[in-house]
């Protein structure tokens, strides 16, 4: 495992330090976690702009548009046949 040193404000060391006692933890297990945490909320924001940005250019296609409309169509006649359906043949009860 590698060592990382870093320096931090007094006011957020206490905070860290409070932290650490409350949840019965290392302040370095905190910070870890918090690390992590970040990491993978920072990974999924660009996972999620990567999305956007692919979904954007698919709309600006007009041809990917047209041909994700009429899946959609496809599909809708058999959604509303569930949603039709008699309360008690429904499998969501």
């Amino acid at each position: 495992m590698s060592t990382l040193s870093l320096r931090i404000p007094d006011d957020l060391d206490k905070q860290l330090e409070e932290e650490a006692l409350r949840e019965n933890k290392s302040r370095s297990e905190l910070v870890r976690d918090a690390v992590a945490d970040y990491l993978a909320r920072k990974e999924k924001e660009r996972f999620l702009g990567d999305f956007v940005a692919e979904a954007r250019a698919g709309y600006a296609n007009a041809e990917l548009r047209q041909d994700a409309q009429t899946i959609a169509d496809d599909f809708l006649p058999a959604e509303n046949e569930v949603l039709d359906a008699p309360a008690d043949d429904r499998w969501w009860k």
